[in-house]
Order: C-alpha cells, then structure tokens, then sequence
C-alpha cells in the first residue's frame, strides 16, 4: 500500500476528510482534475479583481455549531479570517423592500412587526427550526436508533415535523401573509429552486444557522480555506495532486483498494496506479460509477440511478471601478424578485424558466465587509440565480458567449432599478453557468448541491457515506449531510473519523514523483517592461504551437490580492528543449514574484491546453495582434516555415511603440529571410490603429483566414471590421486563451 487513504476530488469534503486524517497522522493522497484545490470553494483573477466562485456566506459559527469543533480540531482559527455580514438579507419586490435582520430575537422582531397577524408563527417556525439543529447532533444511529425509534416523537420533536414536510407546505398552513412567505425563504436559491420541493428539515439546519449565527464570509475568499486544508494533508506527510485524473478504481476482493489515474492536460504522460486500504469518493456517485468494475458499478447504480440533481447556479461576477458602500450601496446581499412572483407558488416557475427578466436573482456587494477581494477604492460583486445546463447545451463557441452577454445584460439593467447610477461603474464583468460549472468540477448537469434535498433525499433518507463496496466511502455535497460549504466540511470530517476508525496501522508512504514540477532556468528582459521565463520542459511534455499552459509559481513571494498561477501560451516551439513564456511586468502579485524568482526556483506546469492553430484550408494567412498577444504566433511561425508554407503570409502587429513590440528583431529578421511572409508593425503613438486600410495591401480580404489575438477590446474591434467587410466568420481565428 502507497498511502493509507486516496482521495477522489479535490472539493471541500475531500479536502475536510484528507486533513482530518492528517491530523491524526495518517498519509493521504489526494486526487484532484482541475488545476487549484476546492471545487466551488476557489477564486480567480481577472484584472486587478479576485472573483469568488462559490462563497456568498457561511451559515453559523455559533456556540452549537458543528463547524466549530471541527474548525478547533483541524486549527482553521488560526490560519482562516473569517468576517460576519451585516445582515442576514435585503429582499426587494411584490411590492416589499426590507432588510432581514440575523439573530433569533431580532428576526422574529422584525417579521413580527411587518406581519403582526403572522408574528406567532414565525416564532413557532423559529422555535422548531432552531430545535432540529439542537436536536440532530443528538441522534442515535446503527441499534440505537432501532431501539430508541418508538421514542422518536418524544425525544426528537423537531426533527420529526420538520423531516414530513417541505418549507413551501409549512408556509402555506402557518402564514397568512404571502408577502411574509416570500421573505422567509428569500434566500432559496442557497438551497435549491422549488419551496414545494425542498425539505424543510434541510432549510431547518441552514437557515436556523443563518439566523443564529449569522453569515460569514472567509476573507480573501474561499480559496483562502481550501489552500489551508491542502496544506495540511501536505504538512502530515501526505500529497496533494493537482490535475490529475481518475479514470478506474481498483477492486481485489470485492473491496477497493486503488486507483488509476491520468494527466488532466498531458494524455501522453500515462497512467499511474496507486494503492491504499480506503478509497474516498469526493466526486459525483455517477462519476465514481464510471469508475469501478462492472459488478461493483451495478452496485453503486442500484443506489444511485433513481436520485435526482439539484439545480446549478448562474453567476456574473463583477468588477466595479468603484467602492460600492462608500457609493451608497448599504447591504451584503439584495434578492430582487421579479414582477412575475405574485405568490409562493410563482417562485418554483420562475426560477425553472428562461425569463430572466423575472427570474429571482441575488446581488452580493462583498464591499460591505474586509473581503480581501480588491482595493479600498475599488468593489466585487456577484448576481447570481437558479440555472440548468439543458439552458446551455447544444450552443456553439460563439451562441454561448453571446447569449451570456444578453443575460449578463439583462441582470444589469435589473441592478440599475434596484441602484440607480451602479452599472457606470462596471469595469469588468464575467459570466459562470452551469455548463462552467460542469466543466471545471464535472459535477452531472452541472450542480454545485449534489443530489437535491428532498423529502426522499434529505436526512437519513440521503446518500451515506459508506458506499456499498467495502473500503469506498464518500465525502461530498452528494452524500450525507450534502449541499453546501457546511454540509461538505461536516460530512468530509464525518468520513474521516470514519476511516480514521477502521485503519489498522499507517503505511510507509512513497510519495509520487510530480514530473510537471520544473525549475527556472532563465528570465530575461525581451521588450520595454516586457520580459521572458524560460524554464524546464516536463517529461512527455508534447505540444502543438498555439497552445498554453497553467503556469504555477510553487513558492511565489508576493500574494496580495492575486493567485499564484496565470495562463500563458507557450513562445517556444515544441523542437526547442526548454519551455519559453512572455509577459507583461505589472504591479501584480504574480507578475512580481516572476519577477523575483531566481534560476532554480520550481513551478508546476499544468498542460498543453487548447485548440489554437493554423487550419491549414489552403487560403493565404493574416495576424492582427495586440501587444503581448504575439506570444502564440511565435511559435506558429516557425511551424509555418519549416513546413514550407507557400502561400503568402501578413503579422500585423499592434503596440504602443517599437520599444513594446516583443520579439520585434526576430520579427524583422524572418521578414528579411522567408519570401511568403510580411512583417508589418503598427506603432499607435504615431499612426492609427489597424483598420480596413491598414490591410489594403491584401486585397480580397475573403481570400484569407485571419487570426487575432490580443486584449477583448482588441479582438471585438478587429472582428467587427473583417465582417463589416464580409470576411466570412469561419475564416476568423481566436486564440482559446485562457
């Protein structure tokens, strides 16, 4: 055996059950697709702003917190911020505008003053919610619970109102005002898209924790505690693999007792086989399924197949050139509602539609607390509703990020009503769906919930743990208790002590050699503020040019308001040994600790990535470039050359000035030697910027395939002029990028 348990997903339960092994000196391994740690608990970069992927709040942190005791267990305190919000909620339409307060008194104050003929329910709904969460910790299982099953009603009240019934029926026998009801489950969409269909001993558990607790938000987003938890697997001796792929799980003796796996990004490193006594499933059941053997994957089916998904999320995250709270923007989270939700039973049909326009979304202004997302003079924000991938399959490239910007758009005008002046203050926006979130956590219709909580799927009616092959457990939101930050943690630290349990004895580990771990070799100044890495290339590391890679700085010096990775395509051509990347300099915390490496210094390379390249159709080529995006060219150059490419070749190439034009004598060079190809820089500080007579010397603009690369300002502009001149639109090339 290689380690003492192998983890299958890097999501928050994974992370939660690897460190909690740790902690009591067990080897882990950990297993994760994609190229950061933590699932839906991440972030990313774009321009000066962090994004949070997944995180508006965490319910709780109060004294009967579950979360608590695991957080003291595996010393999160000390390494993890976490900020409370101000409040619980703001919710805005069918004619209401309040602001929800947290804490139990003051909920039931404020709902019972607004509704005084409904103000005794909502305490009885306060009461009864708060009693579940009391009394859940408290629950016997195994020959306990069989024995104690008959005392259920006496012992455990809550629990059993709250598990027969969902919130929608509870707020239509309890509450008279249908205003009221649609503020009590104001924030569904933290749970799922139906009231009708969402259990009320779930809602219980979370929204209870909301009230009492309050909500919080982990300062510098998420990624903040899925680093940490990383971290200490590493720290007990374990390992964490990062784009790594399993594609079998080993059985001997009906039990499992391996993995395979593979490169996410680089097929042609292999597969590795790996063994430890327990397997532990973070990724969807329907993917572990995949997974194993025909027998032991019928097994799982019978468990699995009937379950059903919740919903996804649509997300625009947002970039404001402006600090929103000293703007005038007053609350954390602001539901707006829209005129179609006439009552309770409007909610489900409009989440489950298409009419954005209606359809309940939340706006989050992470300005109202020290989010660590951005600058002081600057704000993050997210809108964000109820999704599904069938609103997005079967869309091409193109149809899909125009239909994201005719979303995007309509959720900005939703804003502006709500905020009069907000959207002049958009600097950058981006848009996640559930085919984003599909694609990047493979989750099945893209789901960030697991399977959806349920009267038949919540509770002791929900996916256990243990799995019905022997040493496979699961730790995620799609087993018990499921669904977000706080179900993930509890049931990964759950499993955990579980295996922890039943583990004889702690294996000698061999940690796996990381091949993609490289160190620099050289860096080296190529224009003005422009510079060059140049660093070891992998084994087995086959590229085509035009593609990039993940680049991961392992030991980076500056982190502040940054990750410590970018995408780069790659400038070398793959006959060269060495891998070379260019960049801009800039103040970022990346840009700086490339700048401070010194020769030896390690990185991790995740890669190749990408489909940019030359098509070859037979027609005559044409670049437009902006600044650094000659990265890619570079390459497919030099391709084009060696392999005799006869037709005739134009690089128009945008910068500032010539002291900006990376490889600009290279460029020239090739233009002196290679009888096909046309160098032609464009210099904007003294002459216009690329435009229809720019490409005079062309011709028929028809008679070529261009490819443009450079910032999204840049490749709209050149795209509209090529098909403002009838350029056919498969003739035009983006670089994937990114």
């Amino acid at each position: 055996m290689h380690f003492d348990a192998i983890i299958i997903g890097g999501g928050l339960g994974g992370l939660t059950a690897g460190a909690t092994l740790s902690r009591f000196g067990k080897k882990v391994l950990l297993l994760e697709q994609h190229y950061v740690p933590g699932g839906c608990a991440t972030c990313f970069k774009r321009k000066s702003y962090v994004m949070e992927v997944g995180l508006h709040e965490m319910d709780g942190l109060h004294d009967y917190d579950t979360k608590r005791q695991i957080f003291d267990f595996l010393e999160i305190w000390d390494h993890v911020e976490f900020q409370q919000v101000p409040e619980l909620y703001r919710i805005i339409g069918y004619g209401i505008d309040m602001v929800v307060p947290h804490g139990k008194r003051e909920y039931i104050q404020a709902l019972g003053e607004a509704y005084p003929e409904d103000k005794r329910a909502v305490k009885r709904l306060v009461d009864m919610m708060e009693g579940t969460l009391r009394e859940i910790p408290k629950l016997p299982s195994g020959w306990k619970a069989l024995f104690m099953l008959p005392l259920f009603p006496l012992l455990f009240p809550n629990t059993m109102r709250t598990s027969r019934q969902t919130i929608g029926e509870w707020l239509d026998k309890n509450i008279k005002s249908e205003a009221l009801k649609l503020i009590i489950q104001g924030n569904l969409a933290y749970y799922g898209d139906d009231p009708y269909q969402l259990s009320l001993l779930y809602f219980s558990l979370a929204q209870s924790s909301y009230i009492g607790g309050g909500g919080h938000f982990i300062k510098g987003g998420s990624q903040q505690l899925s680093n940490y938890l990383a971290r200490v697997i590493e720290q007990g001796g374990g390992q964490v693999l990062l784009g790594k792929k399993v594609s079998h799980i080993l059985i001997e003796h009906g039990r499992a007792c391996g993995v395979q796996f593979v490169d996410t990004f680089n097929r042609s490193d292999g597969s590795t086989t790996v063994y430890a006594p327990y397997i532990i499933a973070n990724a969807a059941p329907a993917l572990i399924k995949d997974m194993l053997p025909p027998p032991q994957a019928e097994m799982l089916g019978k468990k699995i197949n009937e379950l059903k998904e919740a919903c996804s999320l649509i997300s625009v995250y947002i970039g404001f050139n402006k600090n929103l709270r000293e703007w005038g923007i007053q609350n954390y989270s602001t539901f707006l509602y829209g005129d179609a939700i006439q009552s309770l039973k409007d909610v489900a049909l409009a989440n489950k539609s298409e009419d954005w326009e209606n359809k309940p979304i939340v706006f989050v202004d992470y300005s109202q607390i020290d989010a660590g997302l951005c600058d002081k003079d600057h704000s993050v924000g997210v809108i964000c509703a109820v999704d599904y991938l069938e609103f997005w399959q079967d869309l091409s490239p193109s149809e899909y990020q125009d239909k994201k910007d005719r979303v995007a758009k309509i959720f900005f005008k939703r804003l502006e009503k709500a905020f009069p002046g907000i959207t002049q203050y958009i600097d950058h926006y981006e848009v996640g769906t559930a085919r984003t979130i599909q694609s990047y956590t493979l989750n099945p219709k893209g789901t960030p919930y697991g399977y959806a909580q349920t009267l038949s799927q919540s509770g002791d009616k929900r996916l256990s743990a243990k799995s019905p092959i022997d040493h496979l457990y699961f730790a995620s939101a799609w087993s018990l208790p499921g669904g977000g930050f706080t179900g993930a943690i509890i049931g990964g630290f759950l499993t955990g002590l579980e295996v922890h349990r039943r583990l004889q004895h702690t294996v000698q580990t061999r940690c796996i050699e990381d091949k993609r771990v490289v160190s620099l070799i050289e860096r080296r100044a190529i224009a003005h503020d422009t510079f060059e890495l140049v660093i070891e290339r992998p084994k087995n590391f086959d590229y085509r040019p035009g593609q990039y890679v993940i680049l991961t700085i392992n030991n980076p010096k500056y982190t502040e308001l940054d990750m410590p990775y970018r995408a780069l395509s790659i400038v070398s051509h793959p006959d060269e040994p060495h891998l070379r990347f260019a960049m801009r300099a800039s103040a970022s915390s990346f840009k700086k600790s490339c700048l401070a490496m010194h020769p030896g210094e390690k990185c991790t390379v995740y890669g190749p990535m990408g489909s940019f390249g030359i098509q070859h159709t037979g027609r005559s080529i044409a670049f437009l470039i902006g600044g650094i995006g000659i990265t890619p060219i570079i390459p497919m150059l030099k391709d084009l050359r060696q392999n005799g490419f006869r037709k005739e070749v134009y690089l128009f190439y945008s910068n500032r000035d010539q002291e900006r034009a990376a490889y600009h004598a290279y460029l020239q060079q090739l233009d002196a030697q290679w009888h096909p190809f046309t160098y032609r820089p464009i210099y904007t500080s003294t002459e216009k910027r690329i435009n229809r007579d720019t490409l005079s010397t062309l011709g028929d603009l028809c008679l070529y395939d261009f490819y443009v690369v450079g910032t999204s300002n840049f490749v709209k502009s050149m795209t509209k002029m090529l098909m403002d001149h009838r350029v056919p639109s498969d003739q035009i090339f983006y670089d994937d990028f990114g």
